[in-house]
C-alpha cells in the first residue's frame, strides 16, 4: 500500500533535485536514519560541500528542517550536532521504504479502473493543490478537470481517506470498473499522466548515471547521494501503471534496474566512508 504524502514537502518530491534542502534530506535518509545517532554539523557541511552546496546554504537548510520539526540541535560547548526527531524518523522511514522499493515489481492488473469525480471551485486554489498532490501520490491521474482515474483499485480506501481529510466527502463520487467501448484507453492514459514527459525524465536519469564509475572513498559516498537524490522524485511522478498500459520497452523499467544496480554496488563502500567520516568527530575531553 502506498504511503500517503507528508505535508512537509520534499521528502519524496524535492523542490529541486540537487538543491541544498533536497541533498540534505537525502544524506539524512541514507546515512543518519539507519544509525539513529546524532551527527556533527561539520560532518554534514563537509558532505554537502562535496556535493557543491555552499556553507551558508547548507546551514540554512539545516535550520529550516529544524523549524519543520524534522531535526533537533544538541549543543556540546560551542559545537552542535543534529538528531532526527521522532517525526523526522517516521517521515524519512516512510519515504525510504517507497524510494528503495519503487519500480522493482508490478502486480498483475485485472483491467479495472478506480474513478473519482471531485468538485473543487477554482477559487480554492490551495485546496485544489493539496488534493492534486495527495491523489497523485495515491497513483491517480486527471485526464480532465474534476475527473481522477487510476488502475490501482485497491487504493480506494486511501483515496477516500484523502478526500475525507480535506473535507471533500460530499463533493466526491467514485466507482470501479473496466474501460468501456467509447474512446481510447491509451489516449486517456496519456492525458492523465503525460507519459512522454515522464519518459524524458527517466531518459535524463539514465543518461546521467548509466556507465558512471565511482572511486573508493568520498567519491562513492557522494555518488550514492546524487543517485538517491535524483531517484527519489520518481515515486511522486510515476503512478506505476501496469505494463499493459505502458509503451513497449518502457524506459522506466530500465531506469529502475539501473538505480537498484548502482545503489547496491555503492552501498557498502558509501556506508563505510560515512562511518570513517563521522567516527573522529567526537567532543573534546
Amino acid at each position: 500500500m502506498a504511503q500517503r504524502p507528508v505535508e512537509e514537502p520534499g521528502l519524496t518530491r524535492p523542490t529541486g533535485s540537487g538543491s541544498a534542502r533536497s541533498l540534505l534530506l537525502t544524506v539524512l535518509g541514507e546515512y543518519v536514519l539507519p544509525r539513529d545517532a546524532p551527527v556533527w554539523t561539520s560532518a554534514l557541511l563537509r558532505v554537502l560541500d562535496g556535493l557543491g552546496v555552499e556553507e551558508k546554504a547548507a546551514r540554512q537548510a539545516l535550520n529550516r528542517l529544524s523549524a519543520s520539526g524534522l531535526v533537533t540541535a544538541e549543543r556540546s560547548g560551542r559545537r552542535v550536532r543534529w538528531a532526527l526527531t521522532e517525526h523526522g524518523r517516521t517521515l524519512l522511514s516512510e519515504g525510504a521504504e517507497r524510494i528503495y522499493s519503487f519500480g522493482r515489481a508490478r502486480s498483475s492488473w485485472d483491467g479495472r479502473w478506480l474513478v473519482l469525480f471531485v468538485s473543487v471551485p477554482e477559487s480554492k486554489r490551495e485546496l485544489r493543490h493539496r488534493l492534486r498532490t495527495r491523489l497523485t501520490w495515491v497513483g491517480l491521474g486527471s485526464p480532465a478537470p474534476g475527473l481522477w482515474v487510476g488502475p490501482h483499485t485497491a487504493r480506494e480506501a486511501e483515496a477516500k481517506q484523502v478526500v475525507e481529510e480535506l473535507g471533500l466527502g460530499p463533493e466526491v463520487s467514485s466507482f470501479c470498473g473496466p474501460f468501456a467501448g467509447i474512446g481510447s484507453e491509451r489516449d486517456m492514459v496519456e492525458q492523465a499522466w503525460r507519459l512522454g514527459d515522464l519518459a524524458t525524465e527517466y531518459a535524463e536519469f539514465v543518461h546521467a548515471f548509466a556507465g558512471m564509475r565511482a572511486e573508493p572513498g568520498a567519491d562513492t559516498l557522494l555518488a550514492q547521494v546524487r543517485l538517491v537524490d535524483a531517484w527519489r522524485r520518481f515515486p511522486a511522478l510515476d503512478p506505476q501503471l501496469p505494463l499493459e498500459l505502458l509503451p513497449p520497452h518502457w524506459i522506466g523499467v530500465r531506469a529502475a534496474n539501473l538505480f537498484t544496480e548502482l545503489h547496491e554496488r555503492w552501498h557498502g563502500a558509501a556506508q563505510e566512508e560515512w562511518d570513517r567520516l563521522t567516527a573522529p568527530l567526537t567532543p573534546p575531553a
